[in-house]
Parts: structure tokens; sequence; C-alpha cells
């Protein structure tokens, strides 16, 4: 191979990224990269291609040899799309996860990981942003309008390398047992993904065989890479907590030392102070809060942890009866329409689809002795995390998904009028009529949609001409309560 092409100084790629900041991906394109899209809606990997062709001028080949030489160092080049974050449109998140390397059975078990081909791919990285500036889908073409937001040369601190490590030794080792275990392991790899996707913090592996699969860093790790890079500040722990085993452990402790302690004594305990609402309560957040106080922490909320936002641990706070039962419905996800009725996209390719399959829910659980109690006078009984199966994701998420789309594109959407058990409309405190949108509802649907606002007056989106609230992803309160039985206090 001949690299010459391949060997800068970093002070040479800073000069040349420098100078393409905010400059589309067809403003650079001084090679005409873009010229093979036409007739070629469907291409990938155009942005890269640009990148490595026109902004670093050298030819496209297919050797899998690192990308650059930087400095004497083997550099893996990574170009990346980022989005707008749903939640803060100051901040950017990754449009989908990373592609690694090939997940090899025949190599991976005589590997080790220091000078294995995954953390070869890793240990050096220099990613270059750019803003994938549309809400739906686009054809390759249209890349060409999409600005380069960044570049950064990034190497993972040496917690990050542990659970890198104890990633890959995860599927290392259960690739060796099956082929210990079966004459024919091939008949097993199909369960790679699905068995080990429960126990990967920063990686998964995709698609499932026969299709030969690729590690991946999960959207949520590349969208803690991209949010750090562009400045927002997350806190980190003391501890080392490399594993979800570790941080199982650890939760088993504090469940230990805290179990059946009140709301009340717990604030008292970290020294958070009690703030009453109206109803002379707390706020449901501050459970939350005593678990990061928990873990050493001064942040609000779980996500705002740099290692709990890397690897997609979500915080859900639930309230049971005495008896077991779940009291309320559980709000996971604002719904993005204009992803959701892009006819281009799969739901598999979908946010709703990611957030299922990479996300691990924290569930903490307390006890609430009657209905009239206050939340400050609930008792703390332990943790359960939650992995959303494979089953549940590709039949009743996926169906809620379908089926909101079928409404929406036959033209089915419908707003009703809400009527009292008499039949008599229901009008709201500032005279409107109470409403409800044929949306797929908890009635029929386990994952359902529910609209969020405080004045019925003001419906910001709009479909098929018809306003209605933001919309939100939710779970029923049985059907959670029938995952989380099947599953033993932490």
């Amino acid at each position: 191979m001949d690299v010459t092409n391949h060997i800068f100084t970093k002070n040479q790629l800073d000069t040349i990224f420098n100078t393409v900041i905010n400059q589309t991906l067809g403003d650079v394109d001084r090679n005409n990269v873009f010229n093979r899209t036409i007739g070629h809606d469907k291409i990938t990997g155009i942005a890269g291609d640009v990148i490595e062709q026109s902004v670093l001028g050298y030819p496209a080949d297919s050797y899998q040899k690192p990308d650059l030489i930087v400095d004497g160092v083997e550099v893996e080049l990574k170009t990346t799309g980022i989005r707008k974050s749903k939640k803060n449109s100051n901040q950017y998140e990754a449009k989908e996860p990373m592609s690694i390397t090939a997940v090899s059975p025949e190599n991976i078990v005589t590997e080790n990981f220091e000078t294995s081909n995954f953390w070869h791919k890793l240990e050096h990285l220099l990613l270059v942003y750019y803003l994938y500036d549309s809400e739906k889908s686009v054809v390759a073409s249209e890349y060409a309008r999409f600005p380069i937001k960044g570049y950064d040369f990034h190497e993972f601190n040496d917690d990050e390398k542990e659970i890198l490590r104890n990633d890959w030794t995860i599927v290392s080792n259960y690739i060796r047992e099956l082929q210990t275990l079966h004459e024919i392991p091939e008949d097993f790899y199909p369960t790679i993904s699905s068995k080990l996707r429960p126990n990967l913090m920063m990686i998964d592996t995709a698609p499932k065989w026969p299709h030969r699969p690729r590690f991946r860093l999960k959207r949520t790790a590349v969208t803690t890479l991209v949010q750090q890079h562009f400045g927002k500040n997350l806190e980190t722990l003391d501890q080392d907590l490399n594993s979800f085993a570790e941080i199982d452990h650890q939760l088993s402790l504090f469940t230990r030392k805290y179990q059946n302690k009140t709301i009340r004594e717990l604030l008292n305990i970290f020294s958070i102070p009690i703030k009453l609402g109206s109803k002379g309560d707390v706020a449901k957040s501050v459970t939350e809060q005593i678990v990061t106080h928990m873990f050493g922490a001064s942040s609000h909320k779980i996500s705002n942890i740099k290692l709990f936002s890397e690897i997609g641990l979500v915080g859900k706070t639930i309230t049971q009866t005495t008896s077991g039962n779940r009291t309320e419905d559980t709000k996971l996800l604002s719904i993005d329409f204009e992803e959701w009725l892009d006819p281009n996209i799969s739901y598999e390719e979908s946010s709703l689809y990611d957030y299922f399959n990479e996300t691990q829910f924290l569930f903490i659980i307390f006890e609430e002795q009657s209905s009239k109690d206050k939340l400050l006078d609930n008792k703390f009984k332990g943790f359960k995390r939650l992995s959303f199966n494979e089953t549940f994701i590709n039949d009743i998420v996926k169906s809620t998904w379908e089926d909101t789309r079928t409404t929406i594109f036959e033209n089915q959407l419908v707003e009703i009028n809400r009527r009292n058990t008499k039949g008599e409309l229901i009008i709201n405190k500032n005279g409107v009529v109470s409403t409800e949108i044929n949306l797929p509802k908890s009635a029929t649907h386990q994952v359902f949609l529910r609209g969020t606002g405080n004045d019925s007056s003001n419906k910001p989106v709009e479909i098929n001409g018809i306003k209605m609230y933001r919309q939100y992803v939710w779970i029923k309160g049985t059907s959670l309560v029938a995952l989380l039985n099947d599953i033993s206090y932490i």
C-alpha cells in the first residue's frame, strides 16, 4: 500500500480542517466526488468520501489499514453526522451509532484486546462532524448542502478504555463459548446481538446473522463524544464503574443501606433542600437527585453524569402500592413527527427503535402505603435495571410505530370531542371543548401516544390539518409492572 498521501502532521490537519469549518460538503468537494451520486440516490458513505478525497486529497482505497499516519501515529478517520438535539436546540447529538469494525468469530477468539482489530480502530481517532441538517432522510446528492461543524482528535481515557475492554471481552468470551459447546457454532451466532445487548455498555453489534455484524459505538456513546467536544459539561464520578456488573453491585450496596427509608429521610441524609410545591409535596424529580447523590455526584439528573450518559442509562422513578401494583403510566420520549412520517425511514432506522434498543432503564422503586400518601412519605424499596427484549421492541413498539403511520398516511386521523359518562361534552377551564386524537391509546396499545400541554388553546403540532399537543411515547403501567415483575431487585 502506498501511504504517501496519508501522512500528515497534526499541525497540517489543524490547518486543513480549520479552513473548512462551516463550509458545506459541496463547497469543499474540489475533486467532484458528488458526481458519483448522479443516478445513484442511495449511495452510502459520500460524506466520508468527500473528506478523504477532496479535503485531505487522497484517493479511495479498500485497504484495511489505518486511514492516516499523524506524527508517526496510526489514526482512524471517522466522518460522522450530527443533528441538533431534540431536547436542546443549542446542543448536538449523534445521528446514528458509529461503525467500528467487523465482528469476526474466526479471529476474535485468538486475539487479545490490546492488539485486537477492534482496539486498533479506536485507540486514536480523528472525528469529523458534519451537520445532517434535515429532519427527513435525503438522497446522497443532498449531502452537498450539509456543513462541516468540527473535528476532534479523540483518545478514550483510561476508564472508557476499560469499559470498551470489558464490552469486547464479553463478546469474545461468548463466541468462544459457542465454539466450545456446539459442533456448528454458526447456528447460534444469531444470538450474539440479542443475548449480549443488556450487558454491553458502550458498544453493540449489528446487523444480525446471517449478515455478518459489525461492532458499533452506541448512539448514546457517540452523542456524549459530540456534546463534550462542543462544550457540554458532564459530571464525572470518583469511583470506577467499568461494567454493568460493577454498577449493579454498587446499587445493591445502596439498597442495603437505604431500603425502607422515606424520601423525606433520604433528602435529609443527602442534605437536599425540601422544596414544597403548591400541593404541599416535593416534585417527583427529587428521587433521581437522591440517586445521583448516592453515587457522590451533585447533578440533579442521571443523564448529566458522563458515565451514565455514554452508556445510555436512563433513570425512571415508579411508585408501587404495598401489593406491588403500579400507580401510573410512564412517559418515555417525545415524538419527532418529521421523522415518524418520513416514508423513506424504516422502523429499524428510527430514533424510536434506537431508543428502545439502546437505552438501559434504571427504575428507582418506591412504595406508598396508601393512595393518600405524599411523595415525601413513600419508602425506597430498591432498583431494577430493564433492557427491553427483542420481542417487545420488534412486536409491541413496532406496532405503535406502524399504526401511527398508517393512521396518518391513510388520512384516518380525526379529532374527537370528549364526553363524560352522561354523554355531555367535557369543557376545559378556558371554555374550550376537550378533544382527543385517534392515535394509539393505552386502551389498545402497551406502548402508546399521549399529548402534553398546559393550555388547550395552544396546540403547536399540526398534522393533516388537525392541531394537537406535543406528543410523547408512553408505556402502560400494567405492562411495565409485568416486565419488572420478571426482574429481581438488584
